[in-house]
C-alpha cells in the first residue's frame, strides 16, 4: 500500500493529502529511510514521522484498504512519540 494511504486510512494524519505533502517534504522515514507519498509500506515496517515540535514513531500491524474508526488503530502501534521543546531566550 502507498505510504499516503496508509496514513489517511489509519487516520494517522486526516487527509491524503496532507500525508502526501508530510512525506514529499522528508519529513517520514520507512525504516530510517527518506519515504516519498509513493513509497510502498508493508507490515513491520517502522514509520517515523515529524510533525512540527512531535515526533512520532510507529510500527505496521496490519495493511486494511479500508477502515472504522475504532478499528483504524489495529493497523498500528505507537513506538515511540517524543516532543522536541522550542528554545527559549
Amino acid at each position: 500500500m502507498r505510504l499516503d494511504k496508509f496514513l489517511k486510512v489509519s487516520r494517522i494524519i486526516k487527509r491524503r493529502t496532507i500525508a502526501k505533502e508530510v512525506a514529499d517534504k522528508g519529513r517520514i522515514q520507512i525504516n530510517g529511510m527518506p519515504a516519498k507519498s509513493s513509497s510502498d509500506v508493508k507490515v513491520g515496517d517502522e514509520l517515523t514521522i515529524a510533525f512540527g515540535n512531535k515526533t512520532l514513531v510507529v510500527k505496521i500491524d496490519k495493511i486494511v484498504e479500508t477502515t472504522k474508526k475504532d478499528e483504524s488503530k489495529e493497523m498500528f502501534s505507537i513506538v515511540s512519540e517524543t516532543y522536541r521543546e522550542e528554545p527559549t531566550n
